[in-house]
């Protein structure tokens, strides 16, 4: 299959008196097409964040990758190293629920003005830190399909404290697909078992997908990956999109 001509460039949401950074890849042929948000990992915007929102548009989505981590570090991008990840923890603790679905709100409100930007519904995947966060924006009225990777602390916690975040389910709207890997140490079993539950408790339409894989399985930068279980994850993905947001 021929994948769409895209075009990508660095662009600012607007959001009060907050510039938020973001990439934005779409494809460069004239048209409407749904629009997908892609939620960073703790490293920022970075290299596979972007591969990741240029994979998305090449389906037929404008996709957008907004720097969750404006207020705490405008600009940051960083590797897989262990220096990285102490320093993405320490800007994730200082990130809050209600600061984070106003950033995903403003980029919605943002590609509403887009013409490119089908008004229908939008799409979100998250990966790591921004698989929590994926599973918060799904509670927003116009996302109509999540894509939730190796989110922890979805089941204990919520970015900023207070009732963890598993709590807001019954508020999600749309279609949830949560992908995990059963090797993953930052998110016991007991606790997909406690998210799945709760899916089902308040009639969500969702799927659980578990990879005999590691956190991060689907990050091609990191040695956890695994071919196997990201090839399978991607086609899930695709699905979900296609089924709920309707490209041409």
């Amino acid at each position: 299959m021929t994948k769409t001509e895209i075009s990508t460039k660095n662009i600012t949401v607007p959001n009060g008196d907050l510039q938020i950074a973001a990439y934005l890849a779409q494809p460069a042929s004239p048209g409407q097409f749904p629009a997908v948000i892609v939620i960073q990992e703790i490293f920022g915007v970075n290299s596979h964040i972007r591969e990741v929102t240029e994979r998305i548009a090449k389906e037929g989505y404008v996709a957008i990758a907004p720097a969750i981590y404006q207020r705490q570090a405008p600009g940051f991008e960083t590797g897989y190293t262990p220096e990285a990840i102490k320093i993405g923890r320490e800007y994730k603790e200082k990130t809050t629920a209600s600061e984070l679905l106003g950033d995903i709100q403003a980029t919605i409100d943002y590609l509403k003005t887009l013409p490119s930007v089908k008004q229908q519904g939008f799409g979100c995947i998250g990966f790591c830190f921004g698989g929590h966060v994926a599973y918060l924006a799904a509670t927003l009225p116009e996302i109509k399909a999540t894509a939730s990777f190796y989110g922890a602390g979805i089941a204990t916690q919520t970015p900023g404290g207070g009732t963890p975040t598993i709590a807001r389910t019954a508020d999600i709207k749309g279609t949830l697909y949560a992908f995990f890997g059963n090797r993953d140490p930052s998110i016991p079993l007991k606790q997909v078992d406690q998210i799945a539950a709760e899916l089902q408790k308040h009639h969500i339409s969702h799927r659980i997908f578990r990879y005999n894989a590691d956190h991060g399985f689907f990050c091609d930068h990191r040695g956890s990956y695994d071919a196997t279980a990201a090839a399978d994850s991607w086609m899930q993905v695709k699905q979900l999109f296609h089924q709920q947001l309707q490209p041409a």
